[in-house]
């Protein structure tokens, strides 16, 4: 078997509000509740298991999901809706812009804890998607 991410885990202030988050802005389902973990698995099968950790601050992380266009257009409705402030860039210059980075689409925001969020419709460096 070739090697595989299959899963890692996501510190955060509160799992539960950083898990059912990226659930709705992915329009994916939060898994069930595994020991300190709750999941949100990915459709290519890799899990992200938010975890509480009491340490102040939390390391920031960045986490970048390829989406199809139509996926990208229901999310990008939803940060919209949910009124998250969203950037062009992941230096975060450009605020209330999305990329077109390699002819795609990109869309940079925040989760609850502070990770950096990112979607986008095709994978840098002219890729298929």
């Amino acid at each position: 078997m070739p090697v595989q991410l299959n899963h890692t885990i996501v510190h955060s202030k509160n799992k539960r509000e950083s898990a059912e988050f990226l659930a709705r802005i992915l329009d994916l389902e939060v898994g069930d509740e595994w020991g300190p973990f709750i999941p949100v698995e990915l459709s290519n099968g890799v899990t992200l298991d938010f975890a509480t950790t009491p340490e102040e601050p939390i390391a920031i992380q960045h986490y970048a999901f390829l989406v199809t266009e139509a996926e990208f257009d229901g999310i990008f409705q939803r940060i919209q809706d949910a009124g998250l402030t969203y950037y062009a860039d992941p230096h975060r210059e450009r605020p209330g812009e999305i990329n077109h980075n390699d002819g795609g689409r990109g869309v940079y925001f925040m989760d609850p804890a502070g990770h950096a969020l990112e979607a986008i419709t095709r994978p840098y460096g002219g890729g298929e998607s």
